[in-house]
């Protein structure tokens, strides 16, 4: 029978019909070309804007600080007698200059117009001798006089808005009364007076020219009707000083008093008992032959801040030795380029100060940042006086030639150096330098605490357990689910774990704080019980099952022997769970958490990694299946089948074929979780207690750098230090991710080239 050629139909390209086809199939390509390459394009631009925004944020931190000159007049009623003391105000308006003749003077500081007078009621005759502050800031001031006498009396600025115009109106009360105290001095001038003013009394200690130290204290009571005080006086003995007093310094707690004298020596008092004043410690706090040229308190009155004849600048403060005793140790020495420093004024609410020297240098120091934010020539001679605004924004100083500069000081951010964000810093308060994060605290006097290493190290940690449960989970199961499980199964499985996804972190964050914490703390050799017991409980099924006759194991079709599994994980699990009570007494002696804390020194925090490492580990689970699934399953089945062909059996042509090949995209699942996990918020803000320390113990929790900013952008102030600071956590994390996933690229593109031969 004869076979006839049926002839192909004729098409014509130049059909209308199928040139609008053409046409229009063309311009979706371009379209979509066109889509997609602005697509990637705003993702770009979206990064780059929010790396210089974050930079902008950050930026300020690292500026220096500048003054600027905004006036100079005349010292205000110069007739009335030489400076001893000049401060300012908060608002910087007003200025304050009492005088060696017992004269205060009121003054506008734009101008130098005097506002108003008053002698201080002192006797006829009399002088003052030295103006001291009762301590940093504080408005109460003591005043010695050449009889041996201190006056204590207090500056007042009454603020009032006629007509919504603001007037400061400055007087002066006398809290203690207008009699000076009278030291036991014998009618000596005194040299030096410091005093501590708090609720419950007043102490005052005092010098007089021929190195006598003296001392009274007075026991307060107020009249709660009336608020009068009334003063109960006590007799205090003072040691006595061995050569020349040049400075002194009372602690605001009152139990220690700082002495300095000559060949810069520092004689350390502990006043707990101020009737019989103990002589902690004399060191040498100078340079061998410097004497002490200034000695202040920094803020808060735990610091001493010392300046020797020779330039330099030191920071000491009380720490505890071996024996739980107190022992004065040098904390940290400043740059200083100049000559011998004559003046160190603290500043009133950060532990920064600065400091003038004799050839007319002002220098802007922070302590804890060990940080000079400026040092610049303002003048031609050493000052005569000089003071800082209360918000550090305004400086005051008088010129040996009889003239007040008005200066603005931009300083705000000087709390920030590479040793204070990184490094080990030695803090008030603490035995040795450590890395510590505490951003503020109930007192003004409190010294932040900005070091990001404890917060990079928490970030770090919490990624690594999260990996460690997550990454070996999620890689088996999407090898299983795409290579050897039945493809109706598989069809089933791998959305239910993809739409784990979809659950919200602070679900899971919920459940792990209040649920899967406490039951961990309650069942802790449970917990480890089931990560011992299961996958051993697996490998003895999985050999039993192989094990079998041929005509059992061929009743359930291939590819869904996994499902045999679950109850024997789930039976294990409930098994390792009853017997958890009774491990804890047969192992751990009764109580597992004090076994841990004497036998290897661990703390136990019920909030701890394990927790955040199964929660987190829980949510990156399905970022790392679902991309190394559809890697393994989209590798070409040709390699498969020519393995086999070969004689390779299935295990081994996955081991040596597929996950080659399948390798580059399995990095990078890894490390899309990883960048995940890294920054993870909710999850860690939940279940970790924000305990910011360094202790990769997997029972202690830790603070990460994405909860901390979570925690404490809402309660800082916008342009505060504080603020940019947490923007400059941001712009850590952001560098972090940025090179982890470029170093990760880098790596699957090495993968990919070695592999594409396959």
């Amino acid at each position: 029978m004869s076979q006839e050629k049926v002839a192909a139909p004729h098409i014509d390209f130049n059909e209308p019909r199928l040139k609008r086809h053409r046409s229009l199939r063309a311009l979706k390509d371009k379209v979509a070309r066109v889509a997609i390459g602005t697509g990637g394009f705003t993702v770009i631009a979206a990064i780059t804007m929010i790396f210089f925004y974050l930079l902008y944020e950050v930026a300020p931190l690292f500026q220096s600080a500048s003054v600027d000159k905004v006036t100079e007049y005349p010292v205000p009623a110069a007739e009335l007698g030489e400076t001893l003391y000049i401060g300012l105000e908060e608002q910087a308006e007003k200025g304050i200059r009492v005088t060696r003749e017992g004269q205060v003077v009121f003054f506008n500081t734009q101008d130098g117009s005097l506002v108003s007078s008053q002698r201080l009621p002192i006797p006829e005759g009399v002088q003052l001798t030295r103006v001291e502050e009762a301590g940093i800031g504080d408005k109460v001031l003591a005043a010695g006089t050449t009889d041996g006498g201190v006056l204590v009396f207090e500056q007042e600025y009454a603020v009032s808005y006629p007509e919504d115009r603001r007037v400061i109106t400055p007087g002066l009360l006398f809290p203690y009364g207008q009699e000076p105290f009278q030291m036991d001095t014998g009618g000596r001038p005194i040299t030096q007076v410091s005093i501590r003013d708090d609720s419950n009394g007043l102490f005052v200690v005092a010098a007089n020219d021929e190195h006598q130290l003296f001392s009274r204290s007075f026991d307060k009571r107020r009249n709660f009707l009336t608020g009068a005080i009334t003063l109960t006086a006590s007799e205090v003995t003072m040691p006595r000083i061995n050569g020349e007093i040049l400075g002194l310094a009372l602690s605001p707690s009152g139990r220690w008093l700082y002495v300095g004298t000559e060949e810069g020596k520092l004689d350390m008092f502990d006043l707990r008992d101020p009737h019989n004043p103990k002589l902690n410690s004399r060191i040498a706090v100078t340079a061998s032959g410097a004497e002490i040229s200034e000695l202040k308190f920094l803020l808060g009155g735990t610091s001493l801040l010392i300046a020797d004849t020779e330039g330099n600048l030191t920071q000491w403060f009380p720490v505890r030795n071996d024996k739980n005793q107190y022992a004065l140790e040098k904390i940290r020495r400043f740059e200083h380029d100049g000559g011998t420093i004559t003046q160190i004024i603290p500043e009133h609410r950060r532990k920064g100060f600065a400091a003038l020297d004799v050839d007319g240098n002002l220098a802007l120091y922070y302590s804890t940042a060990n940080r000079r934010t400026l040092e610049q020539q303002i003048g031609s001679g050493h000052f005569h006086a000089a003071a800082l605004a209360p918000r550090g924004n305004f400086a005051l100083l008088e010129t040996p030639d009889g003239k007040l500069m008005y200066w603005s000081v931009d300083n705000k951010h000087p709390e920030i150096s590479w040793s204070s964000l990184w490094g080990k810093v030695w803090y008030e308060g603490y035995d040795e330098p450590k890395h510590i994060w505490q951003s503020s605290a109930a007192n003004d006097d409190f010294e932040p605490k900005y070091s990001l290493t404890p917060l990079a190290f928490g970030t770090l940690k919490a990624a690594f357990y999260a990996m460690l449960i997550a990454t070996p989970l999620a890689i088996a199961g999407a090898v299983y689910t795409a290579y050897f499980m039945a493809p109706k199964v598989r069809r089933k499985v791998k959305p239910a774990i993809e739409l784990m996804e979809a659950l919200p972190t602070v679900i899971l964050g919920f459940l792990a704080g209040l649920f899967f914490a406490p039951f961990m703390e309650s069942n802790l050799p449970g917990v480890f019980a089931v990560l011992i017991l299961v996958p051993i409980a697996i490998l003895l099924f999985a050999f039993a099952w192989v094990n079998l006759p041929e005509r059992i194991r061929h009743l359930l079709p291939e590819g869904w022997e996994a499902f045999l599994l679950i109850p024997v994980i789930i039976l294990t699990a409930w098994l390792a769970f009853q017997a958890s009570d009774y491990m804890e007494v047969w192992f751990f002696g009764g109580d597992v958490r004090h076994w841990l804390r004497d036998e290897f020194g661990l703390g136990f925090n019920q909030r701890n990694a394990l927790v955040v490492g199964v929660a987190m580990g829980f949510a990156v689970i399905p970022t790392i299946f679902s991309i190394t699934e559809d890697a393994v399953f989209s590798v070409p089945k040709h390699l498969s089948y020519g393995s086999l062909a070969l004689g390779a059996t299935p295990w081994q042509t996955m081991v040596r074929v597929v996950l080659p090949t399948a390798s580059p995209a399995i990095f990078s699942a890894v490390m899309i979780g990883m960048g995940r996990a890294v920054g993870e918020t909710m999850i860690v803000l939940m279940a970790t207690g924000n305990t910011p320390i360094m202790d990769m113990n997997i029972f202690e929790g830790m603070r990460t750098l994405s909860a901390n900013i979570a925690v404490e952008m809402p309660e800082s102030a916008v342009g505060s230090s504080h603020y940019r600071i947490l923007f400059l956590a941001a712009f850590v994390l952001f560098l972090f991710t940025f090179v982890v996933n470029t170093l990760a690229e880098s790596v699957r593109q090495r993968l990919r080239k070695k592999y594409s031969v396959i």
